[in-house]
């Protein structure tokens, strides 16, 4: 029988490019939601507002999995996996932020006990970063540290909320794991120079990302790095005024954030025709292999950072439908997705993680 697919949030340039990564490697059915009327014929639509929670639990019991893409992840809550857990529907997300993922790991014992698996931080930075991190730690014997790099340029291809989530993740400081410990940091600090793929050295600085949280949980690792970047870079000297300089009332007031966001969208649809809309990943993790210090270099490069994210979701979808993923529970992907499936799904996209081992030049 056909599997039917309900991606919530679907309606938006990432949830498209999700859609299409799952109608393109499976048989499902994809269904995508959205508050308004979608302009876009590719899919079934259906109006769906998540504040209406009758409807969506009525809704769900139709699918066989429920995606969620409806960010910014940062003041959502539990009730789309609760609703699936009720309902018996896995369930996959693509959440970026650590007080979603503290919610939704609340559910794992209900998940467990239901038979569902839920998937929490699918996407590319979290979602195909974490999975980079996991294959450098199963290339060592020990693993002491990780540290990613990412880099997008321009848009990324991306809408409205994508600008919105970061200025949300420049309100405030954050706890980052440092030598065994929990340190606070500042977002958009610390410039490291970083050589990324496809587009050679570039600034990068400390972000809030959910793999700042969860990787120290996956992984017993003492150190946690994670840091951003944008190009052209004179968008990172604005990101850092806008967390350093600007009156902290203005992250902190919808309407002034939401009219940076839009600023900032229609600034990057500018530049985009120039720098274009492609991500880089950088993951280095060091450790111990035969006894000697050694380091794990992966590499990732996508030309698109939208379609990368729908492949990173779509990938995770794709394991589940074929049940190559069954394990009960609410897990971040890197606990739940192996190295071997991770290569095999980017190989069927015609993808390559780079991966390479040295001894520690440290």
């Amino acid at each position: 029988m056909t599997q039917n697919i309900l991606i919530i949030g679907g309606n938006g340039k990432i949830g498209r490019c999700v859609a299409r990564d799952i109608s393109q490697q499976t048989e499902a059915k994809v269904t995508i939601t959205g508050r308004k009327s979608s302009p876009y014929r590719d899919f079934p639509f259906l109006s769906l507002d998540l504040n209406d929670l009758a409807t969506i639990q009525k809704t769900i019991y139709n699918y066989d999995l429920v995606v969620h893409v409806a960010g910014p992840f940062h003041h959502r809550d539990g009730r789309v996996l609760n609703c699936c857990l009720e309902a018996g529907v896995n369930y996959i997300d693509v959440s970026d932020h650590r007080s979603f993922h503290q919610q939704a790991v609340n559910y794992h014992q209900l998940a467990s006990k239901a038979g569902i698996t839920a998937i929490l931080h699918t996407g590319v930075f979290p979602g195909i970063s974490n999975l980079m991190a996991r294959k450098g730690v199963e290339m060592l014997d020990t693993a002491d540290s990780i540290h990613l790099y990412y880099l997008v340029a321009g848009s990324g291809g991306a809408g409205l909320t994508v600008m919105r989530t970061t200025f949300l993740g420049l309100k405030s400081p954050f706890s980052v794991w440092i030598n065994g410990k929990w340190e606070e940091k500042s977002p958009y600090t610390d410039q490291e120079i970083v050589n990324f793929p496809h587009y050679g050295n570039a600034g990068v600085y400390w972000f809030d990302v959910a793999e700042t949280y969860t990787l120290p949980q996956s992984f017993p690792v003492n150190t946690v790095v994670t840091k951003f970047g944008s190009l052209p870079d004179f968008y990172n000297h604005l990101t850092w005024i806008s967390a350093h300089r600007f009156p902290s009332w203005i992250l902190q007031n919808s309407i002034a954030l939401e009219g940076l966001s839009r600023l900032s969208l229609a600034m990057a649809k500018v530049t985009d025709f120039w720098s274009g809309i492609g991500i880089a990943i950088c993951a280095e993790v060091k450790g111990w292999k035969d006894g000697k210090k050694q380091t794990c270099n992966l590499e990732f490069y996508h030309e698109n950072t939208s379609i990368a994210v729908g492949i990173g979701v779509g990938s995770i979808a794709q394991l589940l439908l074929k049940q190559e993923i069954k394990q009960p529970g609410v897990w971040s992907v890197e606990q739940i997705v192996n190295s071997d499936l991770f290569d095999k799904i980017m190989t069927e996209r015609g993808l390559k993680i780079k991966a390479s081992i040295a001894p520690d030049s440290e």
